[in-house]
């Protein structure tokens, strides 16, 4: 049985105030009124203690019975109401009253813990929320509640999943924005790695999206984390894998080389964020002339302006390090995780774009740490066709899994076949655009793979008339001449050579070297001078542990070819273009068919004009009648010639 009086004290009715009873006092009133006096409210603080314990033991023996009474005490909105409000109140005035009130915040968290999925949402998000106040005001340790804060999150009502998440996150961040608490990190860092691994999917998942919004905040920007978000790949739940995957992926960042597109991305940043000085005469202002709302909004404008700046500096710092980040690079053993994802690719049963996020993950891992896994090149002979969906971001991946450590045997069945299925003549020039540009990128990694009639064959193609053929022709032989010094590159080079930079002669005739020895100074100059050349035209070899690092581009190897238009298609982009154009009408006719106003001619006849003007106008007109009547009367034969 229910205790009946326990619901009678819980009436949302006005407190008296003990010793004055003429006083009714709300809830808001009388807490604000404890916050001055708190002694002289000590009375209150009791009753309304206990009238919360009396409802909270009504609830918990409803969710230990599993009451589901249409008359049962949750189905009351005026009850539970009355139930968050004095959480809240309780929860706001405890730092006054932390002895009389040390046992509520642990009534707060098991309440929660064991009766928060059968609450209704009103009366969860208030108790949440008192929890909430109580850790932001350092009265409980985030650690006592963050697996009460994850568990809330799993219950399915939205706004309690964004109040939860957004607690544990930004709890997190500011425990670690003076100084890092590693062992209170560490603490933390283990509840939300257990969570991830446990076989719940809801749990994981809650787990995972916080991990990673902590990782991308930079707030747990170490290696535990990043291996923990790495491990969660290998997840039972193919929808965590999933989330995993992509948090990876989206972490890759392609970086343009190109300085033209450098300096256009400058120009832009010079556009959008101008430069900002802080001159000392508007600190001046700012602190010391006008009114107070004046001094008010010029403090505000200088904030404004050194948050700006700031970010500005940081922005500029970030582009100007080389530093390459991604939470692969912090993997304890890739050559085990390499092949252990592998062996999970083999046998998953996924869709296509989960196999190629995997393939993906897989060939940046080998790329990144150089490693060596040879069955994995004969995995990707089996989508390597001109037809096969995706076939750029897959032979991108084919090239980030090439690196000068792989053995050239391995890769040269997948080097063969990409050239005999996209570099033919019966090819579409897109394909063979794209063949080109992957056998570029792969000799660029492995030169070995290249042989002389191999490359005799593919270099015939910069006579192409496709433009994006001969253009990825002769990016090949611009390769190959920087990477093998040929006879024939050789002189080529020289020539470029001699363009930019002016041989040095030196004298022939000098005993104490031989001719021969003087023939291959010179050539070893030209080879020097040569790369110069090129370094300054733009074409510079990488090392290869820029090359390991770089991300592969996929809509660098595609071709953008513009097909031929038919004579169909042509006039009817001709016809397009005269839509707005009418019908050809002479002059006359328009004029003739106009409506409308007057005439220029016909205003100025109504146009008002000063008396004076009005006046000289009269006069004219009648000295031109005046003349016109005299010549009426007798014809005027004009003055004689011989007079």
């Amino acid at each position: 049985m229910f205790n009946h009086h326990a619901i009678t004290a819980l009436s949302p009715e006005p407190l008296s105030a003990s010793g004055r009873s003429s006083e009714k006092l709300s809830l808001p009133l009388l807490q604000s009124k404890m916050k001055c006096d708190p002694d002289g409210y000590e009375a209150e603080l009791t009753l309304v203690y206990k009238q919360f314990n009396a409802a909270l033991d009504l609830f918990q023996q409803q969710a230990a019975l599993n009451f589901s009474s249409i008359s049962g005490i949750g189905s009351d909105p005026n009850v539970a109401k009355d139930l968050g409000d004095r959480a809240m109140f309780l929860a706001h005035v405890m730092p006054f009253y932390r002895k009389q009130l040390a046992e509520f915040p642990s009534q707060l968290a098991e309440f929660l813990k064991s009766s928060a999925p059968t609450l209704p949402s009103g009366l969860r998000c208030h108790v949440t929320q008192a929890l909430i106040l109580l850790v932001n005001r350092q009265i409980v340790d985030i650690q006592a509640t963050l697996a009460v804060f994850m568990e809330l999150q799993t219950l399915g009502d939205r706004n309690l999943r964004k109040l939860a998440f957004s607690h544990v996150i930004h709890s997190i961040k500011r425990m670690n924005q003076k100084n890092k608490n590693e062992p209170k990190n560490r603490a933390l860092q283990n509840i939300m790695f257990s969570i991830l691994q446990a076989e719940d999917e809801t749990r994981a998942r809650r787990a995972l999206t916080t991990l990673c919004e902590l990782h991308r905040r930079k707030v747990w920007f170490d290696e535990r984390t990043a291996n923990a978000i790495c491990k969660a790949c290998f997840h039972s739940s193919s929808r965590i894998m999933i989330a995993a995957l992509s948090f990876l992926l989206d972490y890759e960042k392609i970086e343009d080389d190109d300085d033209s597109d450098a300096s256009s991305d400058e120009d832009d940043l010079t556009t959008h964020n101008p430069q900002v000085i802080l001159s000392k005469e508007a600190v001046y202002k700012a602190q010391h002339k006008g009114t107070t709302s004046s001094k008010k909004k010029k403090k505000a404008k200088l904030q404004r302006a050194m948050r700006s700046m700031k970010k500005q500096q940081r922005l500029s710092s970030e582009k100007s390090s080389l530093t390459y980040y991604s939470p692969l690079n912090h993997l304890i053993d890739p050559q085990g995780f390499a092949e252990k994802l592998f062996s999970r690719l083999q046998t998953c049963n996924e869709r296509f774009e989960v196999k190629m996020m995997i393939l993906k993950v897989i060939a940046r891992i080998i790329g990144l740490h150089r490693l060596i896994l040879l069955n994995f090149y004969s995995f990707l002979q089996k989508y390597v066709q001109p037809h096969q969906r995706d076939i750029t971001n897959l032979l991108a991946a084919a090239v980030q899994a090439c690196h000068d450590m792989v053995p050239p045997d391995a890769v040269e069945p997948l080097f063969k076949q990409i050239v005999n299925q996209f570099v033919h003549d019966r090819s579409r020039t897109e394909a063979i655009a794209v063949g080109l540009n992957v056998v570029r990128e792969i000799c660029l990694r492995m030169p070995l793979l290249m042989t002389d009639d191999l490359l005799q064959d593919l270099v015939l193609y910069k006579k192409s008339h496709e433009k994006a053929v001969s253009a990825a022709a002769r990016s090949l032989i611009t390769l190959f001449r920087e990477l093998i010094a040929a006879d024939t590159s050789l002189r080529a080079l020289k020539r470029l050579a001699e363009a930019k930079i002016g041989f040095v002669s030196s004298d022939s005739s000098d005993g104490i070297l031989s001719n021969e020895d003087f023939q291959r100074i010179k050539e070893l100059k030209a080879k020097k001078e040569a790369k110069i050349a090129l370094a300054q035209q733009g074409f510079k070899v990488p090392s290869s542990d820029q090359l390991s690092i770089k991300r592969v581009d996929p809509v660098k190897l595609e071709a953008h070819v513009r097909q031929k238009l038919s004579k169909e298609e042509r006039l009817a982009l001709i016809r397009a273009g005269r839509e707005d154009r009418g019908k050809y009408m002479a002059r006359a006719a328009i004029k003739q068919k106009k409506t409308g106003g007057l005439s220029n001619r016909q205003k100025e006849h109504k146009k008002a004009m000063p008396l004076a003007a009005k006046r000289a106008k009269v006069a004219k007109t009648r000295q031109e009648k005046k003349k016109k009547q005299q010549r009426a009367g007798k014809q005027f034969r004009g003055r004689k010639a011989w007079k």
